[in-house]
């Protein structure tokens, strides 16, 4: 049925999407254990397999095992994009809920003098590092949402943060532990 779909047909798709659809969703609701999140999921999933059913390789793997790990690795994109939105939001009710009876000023310097240095750091990372590692922590993006912003393959995003990384560590003069 995959390769049929691969070749384009939308009449093919339907009994792929009928086959594969409860195995995306089934596997997406056993990560994200909330319905909306795993259709959402079990949407991108399906959309992508029927942009990249060539690319499936039936001598890797049964295609309901190559669906699930899709929504696998899906859903915990979306776990940590959540988690990410949920740090950033209790970040900001912690700065704005703050005790007046901290040194605010001296908390501001030091805040300043961290971010002069990481803005100095992160001017040293390659143009590519530079967009990847913004786009990542700054952003708030996965690594697959900002594989996509930047139209490059999910591994060298990968590459590229962590590389950037690395390099943003040595240069702020971080151990690692």
């Amino acid at each position: 049925m995959l390769a049929a779909c691969a070749g384009g047909d939308p009449e093919s798709f339907t009994p792929v999407y009928d086959a594969l659809g409860p195995v995306a969703y089934g596997t997406a609701l056993g990560v994200l254990r909330d319905p909306d999140h795993a259709a959402e999921v079990t949407q991108e999933v399906m959309v992508e397999v029927w942009q990249t059913a060539t690319r499936f390789d039936p001598a890797r793997g049964s295609a309901r095992t190559w669906v699930a790990t899709l929504a696998r690795r899906r859903a915990v994109d979306r776990v940590r994009s959540e988690q990410s939105r949920r740090d950033r939001d209790q970040r900001d009710t912690d700065l704005r809920t703050a005790d007046p009876g901290r040194d605010v000023v001296a908390e501001d310097v030091e805040r300043r003098l961290e971010g002069s240095a990481v803005r100095r750091c992160i001017e040293g990372l390659t143009p590519t590092q530079r967009e990847a590692v913004v786009a990542a922590y700054y952003g708030g993006y996965t690594y697959r949402e900002v594989a996509e912003k930047l139209d490059a393959a999910l591994p060298t995003v990968k590459s590229r943060i962590r590389d950037g990384l690395n390099r943003l560590r040595d240069c702020l003069g971080v151990r690692h532990v």
